[in-house]
């Protein structure tokens, strides 16, 4: 079947142009009608697959990812929120330290989404004396982005490639020098930052807001509906019956957790809400642009890891990392006459290392901007809601993306992808 023209990819860059857009100058028209824009371009571009090239069995493989997609990312944001911790104390810069790299690891598991809408709060009231912006945005680099690099289940660019046919541990196999570089470094700078800030308080209010750091845990039974989920991820036959269990899992933790636990988390299905209808769009602009990108990748001038990383890596920055791995992906495969949906393992055996840097890419630079990943611009309006001050969003790239996190992300490419590698 021929490639599909060029302007066939206009809905889905309208689609990544209004989610990067619109939130930030018309916040209100967007609350108001962001599932229209989803349904109305992801129809052109469903229509267009059905009504000229006639490619049924394409449409619904993809409303089949889809569905195990949203499985996923529903299921685990339903049962985070039924997870409450308390926490009394003024934290030490070293348990700051300590409390984001445990919270990274527990990224992996629950994924950035559960992660940061279970540890927001936490991470908040440990340190609520002396809370600034870069305690926010050091949450959104590490738990929100980066941390989410070891699993499918972490970040959701690397559940699109698992559903595409990606190991479930090839990327903690391949990642994870990468991850612990990005961890450490980034670590390190926030515990200078923390140490000065910690400084600056008076010493009685020191001494004795962290002398009797208590925690509190509620609504635990979820723990076993987190374990049900994660053992789901591995159940591939027969259909659907992986994306049953998740709901499942999901709809007894909504039963069974009680209420005030919700309250006291502020939980509320509308996040969930959101990433549903706009990746609904998402996956249905996609189709005729990741057609087009494998067809036409020799003339995008992409050849090397270092290319992959860097492009996959800033584009993740200003739009939604998800459909940006896929895009690039896709071109990956382009380069080598391999087709995205069936060629996966020979994909990997030609070239696995441009698939870690379209990975490490889309999940470190999706932390550059409030719009780069879901839980970013979450975490950000949680904040605020507890009256703590936020950067803007020019602010939050200039104070702090381009001066520490773009840093990061380019001694890791010099590290893993030049040619000047160490690893």
């Amino acid at each position: 079947m021929p490639p599909p023209p060029l302007f066939t990819l206009l809905p889905f860059a309208a689609l990544l142009l209004a989610i990067a857009i619109l939130p930030l100058v018309y916040k209100h028209h967007w609350e108001k009608y962001y599932h229209w824009w989803a349904i109305l371009l992801g129809a052109l571009s469903v229509g267009y697959t059905l009504g000229v090239r006639h490619d049924v069995v394409r449409v619904l493989h993809t409303a089949h990812e889809y569905l195990s997609f949203l499985a996923m990312v529903g299921s685990l944001f339903v049962v985070a929120g039924g997870i409450h911790i308390v926490v009394k104390g003024q934290a030490k810069p070293w348990v700051n330290v300590l409390f984001l790299a445990v919270a990274s690891v527990i990224s992996n598991l629950i994924g950035t989404t559960g992660a940061s809408m279970l540890l927001i709060r936490p991470w908040i009231r440990m340190n609520k004396y002396r809370i600034t912006g870069f305690h926010i945005v050091f949450f959104i680099f590490l738990v929100s982005n980066v941390s989410g690099c070891l699993t499918p289940i972490g970040d959701p660019p690397l559940f699109l490639g698992y559903l595409k046919g990606v190991p479930f541990w090839w990327v903690l196999e391949h990642c994870w020098e990468a991850w612990l570089a990005a961890l450490g470094l980034l670590l390190g700078i926030f515990f200078v930052f923390d140490t000065i800030n910690f400084g600056k308080a008076p010493r009685p209010v020191r001494e004795a807001e962290t002398a009797h750091e208590t925690w509190r845990f509620g609504g635990l039974r979820n723990l076993l509906f987190l374990g049900v989920i994660l053992g789901a991820v591995f159940v591939n036959h027969p259909a659907f019956l992986r994306e049953a269990i998740m709901v499942g899992a999901a709809l007894a933790s909504w039963v069974l957790t009680p209420k005030e636990i919700h309250n006291a988390n502020d939980f509320t299905l509308e996040p969930i809400k959101e990433v549903a209808w706009l990746f609904l769009g998402i996956f249905a602009t996609m189709i005729p642009a990741l057609d087009y990108l494998q067809s036409h990748a020799p003339s995008l001038g992409l050849h090397s890891e270092m290319h992959f990383y860097w492009a996959t890596g800033l584009l993740s920055g200003v739009l939604d990392n998800a459909p940006t791995y896929l895009a690039f992906l896709a071109t990956a495969f382009g380069l080598h006459g391999l087709d995205l949906n069936t060629d996966m393992p020979e994909f990997l055996r030609q070239d696995g290392g441009v698939l870690m840097a379209i990975s490490v890419g889309a999940v470190f630079f999706g932390a550059m901007t409030y719009i780069g990943n879901g839980p970013n611009f979450m975490v950000k309006s949680i904040a605020e809601r507890a009256k703590v001050e936020t950067p803007s969003f020019f602010g939050y790239v200039v104070r702090y993306s381009l001066p520490i996190l773009l840093p990061v992300c380019f001694v890791v490419g010099i590290l893993f992808f030049s040619r000047w590698r160490l690893f």
